[in-house]
């Protein structure tokens, strides 16, 4: 479907890389997701997404640029300290799929690190025109974070099943 039929207007600039995806291209993709959730900026996060775009993310349902800015606010308002690690899992066209893990603590201070897949569909001009999210929730220990630290980590899966390998 061309950015027009999706309500792009041209006032869109493209969004690099393109589809469709390279693994390189793919790559850069996932890390600009990466980077950007990491600001919990709703507003810079919200204009990777397409104007009309659709999204589930565990058992909500949004439409739009407006309602992804404002779910958003409401997450990094109850997740705080949030620090997310994502990873390509595969690519092909316009599409790409993640996995990724995240950590947060709540109000209370009680720590939680939250697993899952991502399905991303892209319109032309590279914006993200579906994500959808299926993510659970496990409490821990704040001793026992493996996203605390500044520093890159590449490689978590011997972390994936929540107990270090």
């Amino acid at each position: 479907m061309s950015a027009a039929e999706q309500g792009q207007g041209a006032e869109e600039a493209p969004r690099a890389p393109l589809p469709p995806f390279t693994e390189e291209t793919a790559r850069i993709k996932v890390q600009a997701a990466e980077d950007a959730w990491n600001s919990r900026d709703p507003t810079k996060v919200s204009m990777a997404y397409s104007k009309d775009t659709e999204w589930r993310n565990r058992s909500s349902f949004l439409r739009g640029r407006d309602e992804v800015r404002e779910f958003l606010q409401g997450k990094w308002d109850r997740e705080l300290d949030y620090k997310l690690k994502k990873h390509l899992f595969a690519f092909t066209d316009n599409k790409i799929a993640v996995h990724f893990q995240y950590e947060y603590r709540t109000e209370d201070g009680q720590w939680h690190r939250a697993y899952g897949n991502e399905h991303w569909t892209f319109d032309d001009l590279g914006y993200m025109q579906t994500r959808n999210a299926s993510i659970n929730d496990v409490e821990i220990d704040a001793s026992e974070r493996v996203l605390a630290t500044d520093e890159p980590l590449h490689d978590l899966s011997e972390y994936s099943s929540g107990v270090k390998r």
